[in-house]
C-alpha cells in the first residue's frame, strides 16, 4: 500500500510531467486559458493515459519482449495512443460538441503529446507491473491536469489584472508556469 501512495504522490506532485520533466508543454500553454477547457482536456489526458499505459504494458509483456522486438515499443505505443486519442475525439464529438471545438487542435495532438508517450515509456523502463503500470498513468494524467487547472485558473485572474503590454498573452503564462514549477520544486523530498 505504502508503495502504490508513493507512486501517486510521486508522480502527481514530485515529478509531474508538466512542472517537474517539462513534457506535454504546447497543450499546457495552449489549453490553460479557460479552466472549464483545461478540464476537458486533463480528463482526455487522463482517460488516454490510462488506458494507454495498460495497453502498452500488455502488448509490451505479451507481444515484444516474448519475440524479442523490443525495438518496435515507440512505434506500437504510438499506434496504440493514436487509436485511443481517436476514440475519445469521437466520442467527445458526440457527447460534448461545445468542448470539442473550445479544444481545438489540441484534442488531436494529444496523440503526439510528449507526456503521453513519455509516460508509456517510463513505466516501461522502471519494469513496473500492470497494476502499477495503471496506477502511474492515472496518477501522471492527474498531475497532468492539475497543473492544467492551477495555470488556467491563474490566467482567468490576470486576464482581470492590470498587466504591462509587452507581458500580456504567452509571456506572462510562461512566466506563470516557471514560477508554479519552482513551487512544485518544494515537492522534490517527499518521496524519501
Amino acid at each position: 500500500m505504502q508503495a502504490i501512495l508513493l507512486t501517486i504522490l510521486g508522480a502527481v506532485l514530485v515529478d509531474n510531467f508538466i512542472l517537474a520533466r517539462f513534457l506535454g508543454i504546447c497543450p499546457f500553454i495552449g489549453v490553460s486559458k479557460k479552466s472549464d477547457t483545461a478540464l476537458g482536456m486533463g480528463l482526455a489526458v487522463i482517460f488516454v493515459m490510462t488506458i494507454a499505459n495498460a495497453s502498452t504494458w500488455f502488448i509490451n509483456h505479451a507481444l515484444l519482449v516474448p519475440y524479442k522486438i523490443e525495438y518496435l515499443q515507440t512505434l506500437s505505443f504510438i499506434l496504440v495512443i493514436a487509436a485511443l486519442v481517436q476514440m475519445v475525439e469521437m466520442m467527445m464529438k458526440k457527447v460534448s460538441p461545445a468542448l470539442y471545438q473550445a479544444l481545438g487542435i489540441f484534442l488531436p495532438l494529444i496523440t503526439t503529446n510528449c507526456a503521453v508517450l513519455g509516460c508509456v515509456l517510463l513505466s516501461v523502463k522502471a519494469q513496473q507491473d500492470f497494476v502499477t503500470s495503471i496506477i502511474y498513468g492515472a496518477s501522471s494524467a492527474v498531475g497532468f491536469t492539475l497543473a492544467l487547472l492551477l495555470l488556467a485558473s491563474i490566467r482567468e485572474r490576470l486576464a482581470l489584472a492590470p498587466i504591462p503590454k509587452v507581458l500580456q498573452g504567452v509571456p506572462i503564462a510562461l512566466l506563470t508556469a516557471s514560477i508554479l514549477s519552482l513551487a512544485f520544486m518544494g515537492f522534490a523530498g517527499m518521496g524519501k
